[in-house]
């Protein structure tokens, strides 16, 4: 069975004229095709076809990728594009496909090509595969945040691409949540909460800081977005914390009351606020602010345990 090239390009999701680019270009075309027919893709062009897609929601460029297809699926494992080596020769091309990547490594471009197919196991599986290899904070820092904030401009650009935004954020929370451990057993005596400031509905950030505190053996209590400024202190008094840590995406939400509203208890709590929010805010006594996640982590992991 054939089909036509209207048909392949339904079911790979790319326009006609992607099929016949690499067909000129890199002689991923119908093996039957000669002058004076149309284009008919057997099962086994139709194969190469998928191969060479896969290679670059995993990052590969066009070349790359298209290389990769034609060796076949025995020529080489395509663990090896995902892990950012080269493969046959392959090497890392600037940019991504319709996201402005050019500084970004391999996995961000990966990523960058499957959010905009819409691939959310694709994503998934690319971030999985970059907290196995780099860990949590390598894979926020050099995936998520250049994805998301490529995301962002192409948003503000064009209008167009708040279902891709979605889209990641699902996937980068659901990855964060799968490479959280439950800690049964935490170094740190008393728990650290974890909140955003009240009407702050952008609570990602948090779930990586809890992926990587959990990594290192840190319990935490994840409050969540949005969090009510009497039932922070409600949440204070029940779980006497060791740390409590307040996120703030935009200033308007870095509220200093909430900080002087938190309740005094018997044993010392360290107060961290976190997030763009409070760059140019008060920060009122006594809470200390944190900027990066990986330095964010250190701070509360040497303030609850003995490091």
């Amino acid at each position: 069975m054939t089909l036509s090239v209207a048909a392949v390009a339904r079911r790979l999701g790319v326009a006609p004229a992607t099929l016949r680019t690499w067909d000129r270009r890199y002689g991923l075309g119908p093996s039957d095709h000669t002058t004076g027919r149309h284009r008919r893709y057997a099962p086994l062009d139709v194969a190469r076809l998928e191969l060479m897609q896969r290679a670059l929601l995993r990052g590969a460029s066009s070349a790359e990728a298209a290389k990769y297809a034609l060796a076949g699926p025995v020529r080489a494992p395509l663990s090896a594009v995902v892990t950012g080596g080269e493969v046959d020769g392959m090497s890392g091309a600037a940019g991504g496909r319709g996201l402005k990547l050019q500084a970004a490594n391999r996995r961000a471009r990966g990523v960058g090509r499957a959010a905009l197919a819409m691939d959310s196991a694709a994503v998934q599986g690319l971030l999985a595969d970059a907290i196995e290899a780099d860990g949590v904070v390598a894979t926020w820092n050099e995936v998520v945040r250049p994805v998301m904030a490529a995301i962002t401009a192409r948003w503000e650009h064009s209008g167009a691409g708040v279902e891709v935004s979605h889209l990641v954020e699902a996937c980068v929370l659901a990855a964060l949540v799968r490479a959280t451990p439950v800690v049964a057993q935490p170094r740190n005596h008393r728990p650290v909460l974890l909140a955003c400031a009240p009407d702050e509905r952008h609570d990602l950030p948090l779930y990586a800081l809890a992926a990587v505190l959990g990594r290192r053996g840190v319990g935490v209590r994840q409050l969540g977005a949005a969090l009510p400024a009497d039932a922070l202190a409600a949440a204070v008094r029940r779980t006497a914390p060791a740390a409590v840590v307040l996120w703030a995406q935009l200033p308007r939400y870095a509220d200093p009351g909430v900080v002087a509203g938190l309740p005094r208890t018997r044993q010392q709590v360290r107060v961290f606020v976190g997030g763009p929010g409070w760059e140019r805010g008060v920060v009122p006594q006594p809470a200390e602010r944190v900027n990066d996640l990986g330095s964010a982590a250190d701070v509360v992991e040497r303030a609850v345990c003995e490091v």
